[in-house]
């Protein structure tokens, strides 16, 4: 009787620590995109980056620094202070501004007056990290496309 209680005891307390120990935590790398790019009055665009955070805890999201190419052009690089805390599995959007180079807004003007969408891509890093933890700089590569907002004028999606 003794031992089928010390065996009984044991594991329950086996079992009662396997569920002390709760989900495990998992860092995935994040995602950048366009979510929007707008064209301003004095040619300079407002990019809304959407920043994608694919891990099952919060995570706060430092800084970007993305090489942006329109069509097959180089456009400039984005960079900003994110200075976002996402929860997990979740998104949002930092604001940034850009002043494309010339052959950049050539075939911005050249998509929008033609009705057309363009295709992009980024390459870089964005900077995140645990909300207590240090930053770590993950690599993204993306390519996507932009296409015209029927009634809003230089703005795409």
């Amino acid at each position: 009787m003794k031992r089928l209680a010390l065996t009984l005891f044991a594991v329950m307390s086996l079992l009662l620590a396997s569920c002390a120990s709760g989900p495990s935590r998992r860092v995935s790398d994040p995602a950048a995109n366009i979510q929007q790019l707008t064209v301003r009055a004095n040619g300079s665009w407002s990019l809304d980056v959407r920043i994608d955070n694919f891990s099952n805890v919060p995570m706060r999201f430092d800084s970007i620094r993305l090489a942006m190419v329109i069509g097959d052009v180089p456009a400039g690089t984005i960079e900003g202070h994110a200075g976002l805390s996402i929860g997990p599995e979740s998104a949002d959007v930092a604001t940034v501004a850009l002043v494309p180079s010339s052959a950049a807004k050539i075939v911005m003007a050249d998509a929008l007056a033609r009705g057309t969408g363009v295709t992009y891509s980024l390459e870089g890093t964005v900077d995140a990290g645990l909300e207590t933890g240090s930053l770590h700089s993950y690599r993204i590569k993306r390519s996507n496309a932009l296409a015209p907002v029927p009634g809003l004028a230089g703005v795409l999606r």
